[in-house]
């Protein structure tokens, strides 16, 4: 995974490479509200995902996720609030924004310890 200093670096090179959807929440969807399309859960992938922190205000928290589906062929960018501000969506989809279902995918470092099961 790339490492950005800021938020509009992520979503400018994310957009670069393809993510051009402009995605948003929408309670228990994520949506592309230009095509009119309302994902849930199963139908994208969250395929990268950046975290940031306000330089003067650690409460100042988003997230940029990298989301793809196969099922409606499109790539966008969703940016939402993780913390403080979080989304109050479904517990599917939460799990999948708070990287739950994404796991998987990261390695060493980039593994979101919280989220990590420990077996003894």
């Amino acid at each position: 995974m790339k490492n950005y200093e800021t938020l509009v670096d992520a979503t400018n090179d994310l957009m670069k490479r393809g993510y051009t959807a402009n995605l948003s929440l929408d309670g228990d969807t994520i949506d592309d509200k230009e095509k009119d399309i309302r994902m849930t859960a199963d139908d994208f992938e969250i395929d990268e995902f950046y975290r940031f922190e306000g330089p003067s205000n650690p409460s100042d928290m988003s997230i940029v996720y990298a989301v793809s589906s196969s099922k409606y062929n499109l790539k966008g960018v969703l940016v939402n609030a993780y913390g403080t501000y979080a989304d109050d969506s479904s517990s599917a989809l939460a799990a999948k924004l708070h990287h739950g279902q994404v796991s998987h995918n990261l390695h060493g470092d980039d593994r979101p310890t919280a989220y990590v099961s420990r077996k003894p």
